[in-house]
Order: structure tokens, then sequence, then C-alpha cells
């Protein structure tokens, strides 16, 4: 385990995700209001309170931290040690009542992710990823499981409707490479490519929030996780992603994706 991971900084990992786990069972299947925000992205209360509950604790108990949060503004964005937070991943999900959102909690240090958390509060499973130490789901250790070749692999994305230009032609062709599809998964889809049950997880548009927290946990389970061009994620990565439990996979996606091309990036 890292000296940025220290067993502290884990509990207070665990205790964030139990404390947003108590707010997001509060408002599951029950009657909330919905907004949309300028990216036509919906967000609830249930978001914004999530997210205000794990700060205050960061700001309690590590004030010199920074947070980057997906509904409220950035602070201390440049501390060495910065919290990335998406407060419920998968919204729409969320919204219709099916399970297959999560809370991401990540810590970086300077600017490289050290520890992630992928919390799924109402199955009640938890992944957790940590430089130095296998990655777990509910405390066992996980693996990303073999497949060498594409033509027997599953693949899983949010959705076909949210690739654009160029991408909609790179996705059509590593889809049709693949064993079948499986769509609406967002961040748990992640996690069951850490168990070894799912070969690739592809997005075309992830902000830091979005795929902070899954790199400790796919990395420390043996995957490998980039940009659609084989680059480490970063702060200034273009927002789209693909992770696989197998590096020969992983390299076959990529050539299939090559020749899509995006100017701008995420944050």
């Amino acid at each position: 385990m890292s000296a940025a991971c220290s067993p502290e900084i884990v509990a207070f990992a665990h205790r964030l995700a139990d404390a947003a786990g108590e707010v997001v069972r509060r408002y599951f299947r029950q009657p909330i209001d919905v907004a949309y925000k300028p990216d036509v992205s919906p967000v609830t209360e249930a978001d914004r309170e999530t997210e205000r509950v794990i700060r205050d604790m960061i700001a309690a108990e590590h004030p010199d931290h920074g947070v980057i949060g997906e509904e409220h503004p950035p602070e201390r964005a440049d501390a060495e040690h910065v919290w990335v937070i998406d407060p419920i991943d998968g919204t729409r999900s969320f919204i219709a009542g099916t399970p297959l959102f999560g809370t991401l909690i990540a810590l970086t240090r300077r600017g490289a992710p050290v520890l992630g958390i992928i919390d799924q509060p109402i199955t009640g499973e938890r992944w957790l990823g940590v430089d130095g130490a296998p990655s777990t789901l509910n405390g066992e250790a996980i693996r990303t499981r073999a497949c060498a070749e594409l033509s027997a692999a599953l693949l899983c994305t949010s959705s076909p409707h949210y690739y654009e230009g160029d991408d909609v032609a790179a996705f059509e062709r590593l889809r049709e490479a693949v064993e079948w599809a499986h769509y609406n998964a967002d961040c748990y889809g992640f996690g069951l490519l850490a168990r070894g049950s799912i070969d690739i997880a592809i997005e075309p548009g992830m902000s830091i929030h979005d795929w902070c927290a899954l790199v400790p946990v796919i990395e420390n389970a043996g995957g490998v996780i980039s940009d659609w061009n084989g680059a480490a994620l970063t702060f200034h990565s273009d927002g789209r992603v693909i992770a696989a439990g197998d590096r020969a996979a992983h390299a076959q996606a990529l050539k299939l994706l090559a020749g899509s091309t995006r100017t701008h990036h995420l944050l």
C-alpha cells in the first residue's frame, strides 16, 4: 500500500462511501425533482446532497486536501492531495430506479489517482482499488479475466447514442468485433470488468470525476484503462476512455478505434 493511502486514509474513504450511501438510499425510488444542466445531463437533490456530505467530511478531517466534484465548484484543486467525487454516476439509472449507478470516490496525489471506490449502495457492492494492493469487492480480492481475442469479448458502454462524429463509426467497428455488447451500466460496468465479468468497457465523453476512481480499481485488478490512443488518463485527457481486462484485447480495441479524433478535452 502506498504512502498516500495509509490504512487511516482507506478507512476514511470507506466512511465517505458509507455516508454517501445513507443519503442515496433515502432518495432512491422516491418522488424527486429532476433538473437539467447546460450539457442536458440530469441532476437531482440526491446528487447535490450526497456531494455536500462528502465535501463536509473532507473539510472537517483533511482541510488541506482539495476536492473536485461534479455538482459543486472545485476547492484547492492544486493541492498535493485532491479528492475527486461523482456522487451519483449514472443519474439516469438512479432516476429510473435501476441499481446500475454508483458513487465514485477517488484520491489523487500530484494529479495521479492512488485510491478509488465504486460504491453501489442499493445492492451493497463496494469496489476498492488502492495502489500497492489487490483490488477488492466487499473485501475479497478480485481479478480481471483473460480474454485475448475480441471475438470472445463482452463489451459495455452507457449508450450508443452518446457517440458523435467519427466516434460513431469507431464504436461500431469495436461493437462488431466483440461477441456482444451490454448497455446502461455506467461505472457499474467498469466494476464488473474489474471482477472478471466484462472484458471491454468504453465511453466517449467522461469527465475527471467519471473516470478517476475507476483507474485504481481496474489497474490493481490486473486490467488496463487509457484514452482511445492508449495514453494514461490525466486531468487533460479528452474524455474518451477504454478499459480492458486483458492487455491483448485492449491493444486490438485501440487499433479499431484509430482514426477517430477530438480536439477538446473534458474536465
